[in-house]
C-alpha cells in the first residue's frame, strides 16, 4: 500500500476543526451584532488562502481581507462570492481588475478616487469602499485633518460609497496599553466628525486579534481576527489567553540514515563536528520550504515522540538531525517539525522564539512547494 510519507514526504496538515474552534472563541469576546472579518492575507498566513476561506464560509463568515488585488483575485476565480476587502495600497492601473472582480478597496490616498468614481460610475448601484485613517501606525492612511473634509469636497459621493471606516493598531499587544488608547481617541474623533456630517458608515473597524482580547470598545461593529484564527496571540502575559488550538502541523519524512564518525562533520562549511560516533536522519526539508536558515544547530524536531537537535546547516532542500539517543530510526519514518507527535510538541512560537521572530513569520514563511493537506478531527 502506498503510503503518504511516500507520495508527500514533507506536507502541512491544517486542521479545520481547530479553525472552527478558533472562530468560536473570537465571536465569545463580541457582541451580537459585532461582524468578523477574517483577515486570510497572505495565503490565510500560510494556511492555504482558497480552502481556508472556503471552510470559514461554511461557519458563516461573509467577509473577508487581503492584503493585495491578486490575492482577491484569486479568492473570486475559487468562487467565493462575499464580501472581499484589499487592505494594502492599490495603484491606478490595478482599478479595472479590481471592480471587475467586485472586490472593496481601502482607499488611503485621495489620488485615487477619481480613478474609482470613472471606473465604477456605470455601475447600477453604489460601488463599496473602505476609508483608512492614520492614527500612529505611520503607514497607510489619510491624516485625521484630511479625512473629514473630503466628504465636503463631493468626492466621496456619485458612484461611490463608504461602506467603512477603519484604522490599524500599531500596539494592541503592547505591555503598555496607553499606545492603543491615544490611536482609539484620535480615530473616535475623526468619526465623530463624519457622523456630524450626517453620514451613515455601516462598518467600523480598528480592533485587530490582540484588541478583540483586551480593548472591547475597539470592537465597533466589525472586527478584523488573522493570528487568533490560526492559533496563536502575541498577548502580554498578563492578560487572560483565550483557548486556541494551532491549526497547522508540519512534517517530514526520514529519507536517509548514516553514521558519522568522531570528527565527522555535516552539512556545508562543517559547522558541526561530531564529538562522538553519530547517527544522522536526512529529512527532505530545507529553506526553500521555508525552514529558516536561521535554525541551523538550534531548531529541534520531533522523531519516536522526542525531540532531536538541528545539526548542521539548514540546507536549500534538507536538514539532518542527531537520532544518536533514539532507539534506531527507520527509512519512512515521520518526523514533526510544527505539531504534535505523542505526548511531546513543538508549536510556531517556540519554533519562532527560537530565532527571536514572532509566529507570523514561521506560518507565512512555509513555502508554495509544501503540499497542503486539510482534514478535521
Amino acid at each position: 500500500m502506498t503510503s503518504i510519507q511516500t507520495l508527500l514526504p514533507t506536507y502541512a496538515s491544517i486542521n479545520l476543526t481547530a479553525l472552527a474552534h478558533n472562530l468560536s472563541c473570537i465571536k465569545r469576546y463580541l457582541a451580537p451584532d459585532c461582524q468578523v472579518m477574517a483577515i486570510v492575507k497572505a495565503n490565510a498566513y500560510g494556511h492555504g488562502v482558497v480552502e481556508t476561506a472556503q471552510a470559514l464560509a461554511r461557519q458563516g463568515i461573509e467577509r473577508f481581507a487581503v492584503a493585495s488585488l491578486d490575492e482577491g483575485i484569486a479568492l473570486r476565480q475559487a468562487g467565493l462570492s462575499t464580501s472581499i476587502v484589499v487592505l494594502g495600497a492599490l495603484f491606478e492601473e490595478q482599478i479595472s481588475d479590481l471592480v471587475a472582480h467586485r472586490l472593496t478597496p481601502v482607499v488611503s490616498d485621495a489620488h485615487i478616487l477619481p480613478v474609482l468614481i470613472k471606473a465604477t460610475q456605470s455601475h447600477p448601484a453604489p460601488y463599496p469602499i473602505h476609508l483608512k485613517v492614520e492614527t500612529g501606525m505611520g503607514r497607510l492612511g489619510f491624516s485625521p485633518a484630511e479625512l473629514p473634509p473630503l466628504f465636503d469636497e463631493r468626492l466621496l459621493g456619485g458612484p461611490l460609497q463608504v461602506e467603512g471606516l477603519m484604522t490599524h493598531l500599531a500596539d494592541a499587544d503592547g505591555k503598555d496599553s496607553s499606545v492603543t488608547e491615544r490611536q482609539l481617541e484620535t480615530f473616535g474623533a475623526v468619526l465623530n466628525q463624519i457622523r456630524q456630517r450626517g453620514i451613515t458608515l455601516p462598518f467600523v473597524h480598528t480592533a485587530n486579534s490582540a484588541a478583540i482580547v483586551r480593548f472591547p470598545h475597539a470592537h465597533f461593529s466589525l472586527v478584523r481576527p488573522g493570528i487568533m484564527l490560526y492559533g496563536y496571540h502575541t498577548l502580554p502575559d498578563t492578560v487572560p489567553a483565550p483557548d486556541l488550538r494551532p491549526v497547522l502541523s508540519l512534517r517530514t519524512t526520514v529519507v536517509q540514515r548514516r553514521t558519522i564518525p568522531q570528527g565527522g562533520t555535516v552539512s556545508y562549511n562543517g559547522t558541526f563536528v561530531a564529538t562522538r560516533p553519530t547517527r544522522i536522519a536526512v529529512l527532505p526539508i530545507g529553506y526553500a520550504d521555508g525552514y529558516s536558515r536561521r535554525l541551523s544547530q538550534r531548531g529541534l524536531v520531533l522523531i519516536q515522540g522526542r525531540r532531536v537537535p538541528i545539526v548542521g546547516l539548514v540546507c536549500m532542500d534538507m536538514i539532518m538531525v542527531d537520532v544518536t539517543d533514539l532507539a534506531p530510526v527507520r527509512i519512512g519514518e515521520p518526523v514533526t517539525l510544527i505539531g504534535q507527535q505523542g505526548e511531546e510538541s513543538i508549536w510556531a512560537d517556540e519554533v519562532a522564539a527560537w530565532i527571536g521572530t514572532i509566529p507570523y513569520e514561521i506560518l507565512c514563511g512555509i513555502g508554495s512547494r509544501v503540499p497542503r493537506l486539510y482534514e478535521s478531527d
